[in-house]
């Protein structure tokens, strides 16, 4: 079925895969780093062996990271967008050091800048990116947002328009359900939910679409506001999760909802029954 959640690595990188054997999932996305600061060391090669040995002992088939949220390539100040791109750098080398698959990072944000410019910077960017890292297998995915302040990424349109601008195969994307909401893409019933996907299909693709976040949504259709929550609770509701399952089954869906009170496994039951 491909689906787990954001699992924790408090204690080693390799403990993600304690939690994975628990809670019995076959996928799950990862910090590789503190995601709060900018630096971060190498992967040794103990650190290597030990997260690859515990990945070929599990029943985990795809692992991918999300990046660091301070990251924001579409910047116009030179030492952001600097730390930036060699943050995304060091996360592409530290996931093909432990064989993930994938790193999910947010377009960016515009700030002062045209829509059109921070999208071309966006593209600057991962160019860069992939052209500094020619060995590397990862790829990389550019999430759907909730359109916060002045962030890229609400409209299916930026994605599409970034993936046509770097033009490399190592360019992709993930589909976050409740930014999608947030940012006015319905998915609740089955008829806008295929809208919404002909949209995404028409302006990203379909064939880049590789991870997607199962996340219900606190707040309101097209409120521009990124506030996750358990499936069934939220403004989503459950319909829209089942047709999820049903259409992406070979794509990872992880949970990106607070672990307080086991809810992991609740919202995995739901997930699970819906299937």
């Amino acid at each position: 079925m491909l689906l787990g959640v954001h699992c924790s690595v408090s204690g080693g990188l390799e403990k993600a895969f304690d939690e994975a054997g628990k809670l019995d999932i076959d996928t799950f996305q990862i910090f590789t780093r503190n995601q709060r600061q900018w630096k971060a060391k190498p992967i040794s090669d103990d650190e290597s062996r030990t997260f690859k040995s515990a990945f070929k002992s599990s029943k985990v088939k795809i692992a991918f990271s999300h990046a660091s949220y301070l990251i924001n390539l579409a910047s116009n100040k030179d030492d952001l967008l600097q730390k930036s791109i060699d943050a995304m750098i060091a996360e592409l080398e530290r996931c093909d050091a432990l064989g993930l698959s994938y790193v999910v990072v947010h377009p960016g944000a515009a700030k002062d800048l045209e829509e059109k410019v921070a999208l071309d910077n966006v593209a600057k960017s991962i160019q860069h990116i992939i052209k500094a890292t020619p060995d590397n297998k990862v790829k990389i995915l550019i999430e759907n947002t909730a359109g916060q302040g002045t962030a890229l990424g609400y409209d299916f349109k930026h994605l599409g328009k970034i993936i046509e601008l770097v033009k490399s195969e190592r360019l992709a994307a993930c589909f976050d359900t409740c930014h999608a909401f947030a940012a006015g893409y319905d998915i609740s019933n089955k008829a806008i939910f295929e809208k919404t996907f002909n949209e995404w299909d028409k302006s990203v693709g379909l064939s880049k679409l590789k991870v997607i976040h199962l996340n219900d949504s606190k707040t309101s259709l097209g409120s521009r506001v990124d506030r996750h929550a358990h499936i069934g609770q939220g403004n989503i509701g459950t319909e829209a999760f089942k047709l999820i399952i049903k259409n992406f089954n070979d794509v990872p869906k992880v949970l990106e909802t607070p672990k307080e009170d086991n809810m992991d496994e609740e919202n995995l039951k739901i997930l699970k029954a819906l299937a």
